[in-house]
């Protein structure tokens, strides 16, 4: 063969090469997929990731199977894909703990920006802080002025350290110069179990106390969004009451670092037709979750900004977890 023909050869071997993975390669997804969903059964954010996935299943024509990796403020399912492989069936849920755990650590577990695919921003959160019916304090600025008069002796539970909800009661305590204690739990029910069983003297958590308000168990003090809630329209917002703070603390789907830029684009579609699934739409009004949609480029240019802007507000603070 002479060394035209062979060159010629080479480029159609090397032609074909290129066009058979587009023929061969298999439809996504062929297998079940894992979602990680970093809090425990029966909170709002299990119901809610559970509703989505149910959704997503039947589009994506595979099952997508919640797994619960409660503890850490919701980081540990981040943490688990840090091992996982990115080909599209291991996935989790993405809150804003995720960004924050490692800026208050001396020892960074990852890097949040960079060591993640970021594919598909969800919603966000309706949050207040709850007292038992029986508590003394029927506003909040009644509770932070119990507060402040009787340094060390409120406690007060949320889903973990580092979370939105840890953060913006310490916020609120620093700038009314308040002494309160944190107290961290694995998820929504033992948040609300310690509440009614008079181990904490409130909790701040999303509505996953909706019911027990509405059943006259336990008393709204105030929520955290831009206007009053739609299902507790008598509860003010943190602004009504004098705190110019809003807080929604929105997620969405991440996945292992390096992932295709093609599969990424598919996964975001599946989700993003789940979101607006009529039973997933009724999960959120239950809740009084905005839906907050925002694609792949989009959402990492969320997580960029969120990042340092939880530095900042963390520095500020002088969190650290060791």
């Amino acid at each position: 063969m002479t060394l035209r023909l062979r060159r010629r050869a080479t480029l159609a071997l090397g032609a074909a090469a290129l066009a058979r993975p587009a023929i061969a390669q298999a439809p996504y997804p062929a297998r079940p997929i894992r979602m990680y969903v970093p809090w425990a059964p029966g909170g709002t954010t299990d119901v809610q990731m559970r509703a989505l996935c149910d959704a997503a299943s039947r589009r994506a024509g595979q099952p997508v199977v919640v797994e619960n990796k409660s503890g850490a403020g919701g980081i540990l399912g981040a943490q688990a894909m840090l091992n996982d492989k990115p080909d599209g069936y291991s996935l989790g849920q993405m809150p804003v703990s995720v960004f924050r755990t490692p800026l208050m650590s001396s020892r960074p577990m990852y890097d949040p920006v960079n060591d993640f695919t970021y594919i598909v921003h969800l919603c966000g959160y309706l949050f207040g802080v709850v007292v038992r019916a029986d508590a003394p304090w029927k506003t909040f600025p009644e509770f932070l002025d119990y507060a402040k008069a009787n340094p060390g002796k409120v406690n007060y539970g949320t889903p973990g350290i580092g979370t939105s909800l840890h953060l913006t009661m310490e916020r609120i305590a620093s700038d009314r110069e308040i002494d309160w204690t944190h107290v961290p739990f694995r998820g929504f029910a033992e948040n609300m179990n310690a509440l009614l069983g008079g181990q904490i003297d409130a909790l701040a958590d999303s509505s996953g106390w909706a019911q027990l308000v509405e059943d006259g168990r336990a008393r709204l003090l105030v929520t955290w969004g831009e206007a009053r809630a739609k299902r507790f329209p008598d509860a003010p917002t943190l602004r009504e009451v004098g705190i110019d703070i809003v807080s929604a603390s929105p997620y969405g789907i991440g996945g292992p670092k390096g992932m295709d830029p093609g599969l990424v684009r598919a996964i975001h579609d599946i989700f993003r037709d789940a979101l607006q699934d009529p039973a997933h739409l009724a999960i959120l009004e239950r809740f009084d979750m905005p839906v907050m949609l925002k694609g792949p480029e989009e959402y990492q240019a969320f997580v960029r900004r969120q990042v340092e802007e939880d530095r900042a507000m963390i520095r500020k603070l002088g969190l650290k977890l060791n």
